[in-house]
């Protein structure tokens, strides 16, 4: 059953990718391929520019992400968009519409490094979260990384204060984007980093083991911590209720007082990591008017309008400089193209041009 407006339909969710680190590395390069192969090109992403909104380069952050995947998955014809969701109250703000619109009809949506607190206080509850928690009850894949994948937690570890600026231990709410799904998860990245050589612990999240098993104690018993190696994948699969690992390490389960480990390659039910269940649309924390946005872009996308002789001019030009593989000029060419009005789409029988809506 498809949905277009939130009210009584079950969600249709798309895998969770949950990266340990490493997600623009030759293993992550791989992984993707998995997923993005049932993806009809072109492969729309929605690039998250949050985690990183504090810093200074948070732009050339996300843009190195947007990089990756327009040079390393070409076959999959990436049109690539950044979020600038950066902080609330700005002109970069996750509320404005604006800057959410490339959400609308993402397919994929990727977060990765920054701070988990700061993800967190910027994303909760804002337009920009609603819009990734609809997308992806509709089908499309999530890919979060390190900093974002913490944040997802409903107990988020806040790294940065307790590593960097010597804060007594303690958790703070996160996202808890699979409370809507039954599981109270603390998803803990880095989970085997070694960064500290041989005099500091850097295990768990550059919390070192004795400490993290404090922290540990500080949880419900309710919670299930998970821990994510480096340049290692936990895949949640949740229409098919079970668990993939995939990359260079392996994921350990905490829950109810036992450890359970699992390498790359191996599967297992979602139901180990709590009391699973899959809701209604309706049941999601997303408010209509996001589901007519995306109902409205989805139609916008359907409208068939002729090009003025200057996009067709630089659209033929974008695709002399694909040929060369020559993205520079080919993505100076789209930024041109926008200017005009116009997003390009890349497809298997070539370029096309579809009207920017006022929202972009």
């Amino acid at each position: 059953m498809k949905a277009t407006d939130g009210q009584g339909s079950a969600v249709q969710p798309g895998p969770v990718l949950l990266l340990g680190s490493g997600e623009t590395s030759p293993t992550a390069r791989k992984i993707y391929d998995q997923f993005f192969a049932p993806l009809q090109p072109p492969v729309r992403i929605a690039v998250l520019e949050t985690p990183a909104g504090f810093e200074l380069n948070s732009e050339r952050v996300a843009g190195r992400v947007a990089e990756f995947f327009r040079h390393r998955l070409p076959h999959y014809e990436p049109a690539v968009d950044v979020v600038q969701a950066r902080k609330r109250g700005t002109q970069f703000s996750p509320d404005d519409p604006k800057i959410v619109a490339p959400l609308w009809t993402a397919e994929v949506v990727f977060a990765g490094p920054g701070s988990p607190s700061y993800a967190v206080r910027q994303l909760r509850g804002s337009l920009c979260w609603q819009a990734v928690i609809a997308r992806h009850a509709q089908g499309a894949t999530l890919i979060f990384a390190s900093a974002a994948a913490i944040a997802l937690s409903r107990h988020a570890l806040p790294v940065y204060e307790i590593f960097k600026v010597g804060e007594d231990l303690h958790w703070k709410p996160g996202l808890d984007f699979f409370g809507a799904y039954g599981l109270e998860l603390v998803l803990v990245t880095h989970w085997n980093n070694r960064e500290g050589g041989e005099d500091l612990d850097t295990r768990r999240c550059f919390m070192g083991v004795s400490r993290f098993e404090r922290l540990q104690a500080m949880l419900p018993e309710s919670a299930t911590i998970v821990g994510i190696d480096e340049h290692t994948a936990l895949i949640v699969e949740m229409a098919q209720a079970r668990c993939q690992v995939r990359g260079v390490g392996g994921v350990s389960v905490l829950r109810q007082g036992l450890e359970q480990r699992f390498e790359n390659g191996d599967t297992f039910p979602i139901s180990l990591l709590g009391p699973f269940r899959l809701p209604r649309l309706a049941a999601l924390p997303v408010g209509a008017e996001v589901w007519r946005s995306i109902q409205a872009a989805r139609a916008r996308r359907l409208e068939p309008s002729k090009p003025p002789p200057q996009v067709v001019r630089l659209l033929s030009e974008r695709a002399k400089a694909r040929q060369r593989r020559d993205w520079r000029l080919a993505d100076s060419l789209r930024q041109q193209i926008e200017a005009l009005g116009w997003r390009v789409e890349d497809t298997p029988e070539g370029s096309r041009v579809q009207p920017r809506s006022e929202e972009e």
